[in-house]
């Protein structure tokens, strides 16, 4: 392909490479260290929550939160179908009620007029995407939900370098969910991920479930002096738990701390996050004048006053049979389209669990019929999108003719 997809989403460089080898030669720990701190610490002040915590993944990210919600069998989960399984997949494991909710033909970003249908006293969660970087309708959403004293979980995958009036994405909601896969905006050498929120007790927790504890409510302990063995100064770790009586567990720990070495790139990336989004941004425009000279298309814009990251480069046909027509001639000449994402509803684990065709027509009449996918990313120089923008205008030409 003349012009492809990235393999990475973003541009890693000498910068990075002298973080890592700073991290080396410190002589700091290369776990739960400075540069996990720093790199947090930056990342809370970016989005504006009170915490940002980082772990290895945003699916790990997504699983935390969720599990941060206390859901119950019998809960029901409202989710987005537009977005990649991770979003949707841990909900597999928690016995709740999942209920897909359609999406805005514009924006492929959730419907709060379908989600007012849908909202139930039984709802506990509201799972959504800020699909390819286009923010949520998030105050009618998050309105919404209030209501039914839901709690509202954003998926960030995309969204990092968005805005929605005025604010970032991570902080429009109880939870924000950030991915750091070598795909995104911003990477920390290949995997990791964020969570951001402003509860103080959620943030206890999620430090205990990433550092190897276990997510548990307790009472200081209450037994007769004589059955505690005695605790030297230095057994501090002993100290810090054996003085308690677990009352309930809610979750055993895992390990998903970030490196040092990731969190130091992290730091790094970060700050080349704005120029990266505004290369994006400048490759979508060129790329919506084209699309915007024909008949038979829409494009894939933010509303006034909001920003659009362009993690994914969308617009839209209005017949199947055009978008056919243009995805062979921009395969032709060498420009690859991918549709991003296969309605979630319709995957085999959702359709086992009773889920199938028809239950959101808006996201499978995009998916099957009029969405369309081309690159847009900081990874292309001039020349490629000189030759990507002529490329989708001689197509769209042949597509439109009828």
């Amino acid at each position: 392909m003349r012009i492809s997809f990235p393999t990475r989403g973003t541009i890693l460089g000498e910068a990075e490479i002298d973080a890592v080898a700073e991290v080396i030669r410190g002589g700091e720990p290369l776990t739960q260290g400075i540069w996990r701190e720093r790199f947090e610490q930056q990342f809370r002040e970016y989005v504006g929550t009170r915490y940002a915590m980082s772990v290895t993944s945003g699916t790990v990210a997504l699983e935390t939160a969720l599990r941060l919600l206390e859901l119950r069998p019998g809960d029901e989960v409202i989710v987005t179908p537009q977005t990649f399984q991770a979003t949707a997949q841990p909900l597999l494991d928690l016995g709740v009620d999942v209920v897909f909710c359609d999406v805005e033909p514009d924006t492929l970003d959730m419907d709060p007029a379908v989600l007012a249908q849908l909202l139930s006293d039984r709802t506990a969660a509201v799972l959504l995407v800020h699909y390819g970087g286009l923010p949520a309708r998030m105050d009618e959403i998050v309105s919404l939900a209030r209501r039914h004293g839901a709690l509202v979980v954003e998926d960030c995958a995309h969204a990092l370098g968005a805005r929605y009036r005025g604010r970032r994405p991570g902080s429009l909601a109880d939870i924000g969910c950030f991915s750091f896969h070598g795909s995104k905006g911003i990477t920390t050498l290949g995997e990791g991920g964020m969570v951001t929120f402003d509860r103080p007790d959620w943030a206890e927790r999620l430090d205990r479930v990433r550092s190897n504890d276990t997510d548990y409510e307790f009472l200081p302990y209450a037994g007769p002096e004589h059955a505690e063995p005695p605790l030297l100064p230095w057994m501090r770790y002993a100290d810090e738990v054996y003085r308690h009586t677990c009352t309930r567990v809610r979750r055993a720990g895992t390990n998903a701390t970030m490196s040092e070495a990731a969190a130091a790139v992290g730091i790094v990336q970060l700050g080349r996050m704005t120029a990266a989004t505004l290369r994006r941004r400048a490759v979508a425009e060129r790329l919506d004048a084209v699309v915007g000279d024909f008949a038979h298309t829409r494009t894939h814009r933010a509303a006034p006053g909001d920003e659009h990251a362009y993690h994914l480069y969308t617009f839209f046909l209005d017949d199947t049979n055009r978008r056919e027509t243009l995805v062979r001639a921009l395969d032709r000449a060498g420009v690859e389209v991918q549709l991003r994402y296969f309605p979630l509803h319709l995957v085999p684990e959702w359709r086992a669990r009773g889920h199938g065709r028809g239950a959101c027509p808006v996201a499978e009449r995009s998916w099957f019929e009029a969405q369309v996918n081309l690159p847009c990313h900081p990874g292309l120089t001039d020349d490629d999108v000189d030759y990507l923008v002529e490329a989708l205008r001689a197509c769209l030409a042949q597509a439109c003719a009828s």
